[in-house]
């Protein structure tokens, strides 16, 4: 269990060379900085959300994992470079510092969306990121990918519905798995 007097500190970004989508979750869980792993906790719907979205079988090597949203031109950062948390859960966040998402965007201007993955990852992002700044990328808030049920908990299949809005800003690929 993180301690809730020492500070944590998210992972860098992943980064595709050209990225299209980036996706902002708030702050990895205690399982996936123990993991040292984007979406780590394996109850999270992260990974299998984004296999379903690409019609994908599941890749269970994490590096694999990687080349798979680096292939589909997604980056992955969280809208938290650190704060103070006990536990999992985004509620218990205190002191949150952004992550210079602007500067992100700036170095990699071929993104276009930004999917914020829940409400504490869109609220950090909008508490921080001036939206007039890049006019031209969008940004919603996304459900949830979190195993934690939360007040507006949708099933896998409309969390999958609602995440399909990446798929717009994908070029599709030339090679590996089909697009619906």
């Amino acid at each position: 269990m993180i301690e809730l007097d020492k500070k944590i500190v998210s992972f860098p970004p992943v980064l595709p060379d050209e990225p299209r989508v980036l996706i902002l979750g708030s702050m990895p869980s205690v399982k996936s900085l123990e993991e040292q792993k984007y979406y780590g906790n394996p109850r999270n719907h992260f990974w299998p959300i984004l296999f379903a979205l690409f019609q994908e079988n599941k890749i269970d090597n994490y590096d694999d994992r990687i080349d798979f949203v680096k292939k589909h031109g997604i980056a992955l950062w969280d809208a938290i470079a650190a704060c103070y948390r006990e536990g999992s859960l985004d509620s218990s966040i205190k002191d949150a510092e952004a992550n210079d998402i602007a500067g992100l965007l700036e170095r990699y201007p071929t993104i276009r969306f930004i999917g914020c993955n829940g409400t504490k990852a869109f609220d950090t992002f909008k508490k921080h990121f001036d939206f007039t700044q890049f006019p031209d990328v969008h940004v919603k808030k996304l459900p949830s990918t979190s195993p934690i049920p939360g007040r507006f908990t949708k099933t896998f299949d409309e969390k999958v519905e609602s995440w399909s809005i990446i798929l717009k800003f994908i070029p599709p690929q030339t090679s590996g798995g089909q697009r619906k």
